[in-house]
């Protein structure tokens, strides 16, 4: 379990982004934070895995909190989440190792596919015997790059592509968007986004399904005949 810990000043934020954490499996937030001094004391006395953090405190300037929680906690990774638009700003921040930089107002479909993104990289170093450049190229989004310079949309990255695919394909009766994103630990939004792309290019198809009461779902199944060249 990832546990998160959500630094914002603003407190009807840090509920905003709690509530879109809990669209998704395997993450805890164990706490909130107002303040830089409440976030240091949190991160010292607590074990954070991921930190979400607005770079503007009203007490600690984000950056040079990073440096202070660094040394506190040398493995906690960081997401900035942040009006902060000043170019100064984002380069050290990059050049302080934070995992993404999401400007302010967040889109919730960004912020998922963010955490997804990051959730996705500890699972798979974890699971990892060895490391070899092509993981690593796979890992640091450089294999992504070039599909999307071939045609890939934006937004549909290839390890999730991938997930989808082999999960279509376990489930010949076929899964609705909910189900699916249960299986592969991603909102039901993002899972119903990889399943559209997955039709335009013939790899699955859907249909309306009625049951015996409430509203239609919309089913996906896997099309055998076609498999995407994309992953």
């Amino acid at each position: 379990m990832i546990q998160v810990l959500i630094a914002e000043d603003d407190f009807r934020i840090a509920n905003i982004h709690e509530k879109f954490l809990e669209k998704i499996t395997g993450l805890q937030v164990i706490g909130k934070a107002l303040n830089g001094k409440e976030t240091l004391d949190f991160v010292s006395k607590q074990e954070v895995d991921l930190l979400l953090l607005d770079i503007y405190m009203p007490d600690l300037q984000g950056n040079e909190m990073i440096r202070d929680l660094r040394k506190i906690n040398p493995e906690l990774d960081i997401i900035i989440i942040s009006a902060a638009a000043e170019k100064e700003i984002v380069e050290e921040s990059i050049r302080n190792g934070v995992f993404d930089y999401i400007l302010k107002p967040v889109k919730i479909n960004q912020f998922l596919e963010t955490i997804e993104r990051y959730k996705t990289m500890k699972e798979r170093i974890a699971n990892q015997e060895e490391i070899d450049q092509s993981f690593l190229d796979e890992l640091l989004g450089k294999q992504k790059l070039m599909l999307e310079e071939e045609g890939t949309p934006k937004g549909i990255d290839p390890l999730t592509l991938k997930k989808v695919e082999e999960i279509m394909e376990a489930f010949g009766e076929g899964l609705t968007a909910e189900e699916t994103g249960k299986k592969i630990g991603v909102s039901r939004t993002t899972a119903r986004r990889y399943l559209e792309y997955l039709i335009s290019v013939g790899c699955v198809t859907a249909e309306l399904e009625y049951g015996i009461v409430g509203r239609p779902e919309r089913k996906y199944h896997c099309n055998k005949i076609k498999k995407s060249k994309n992953v």
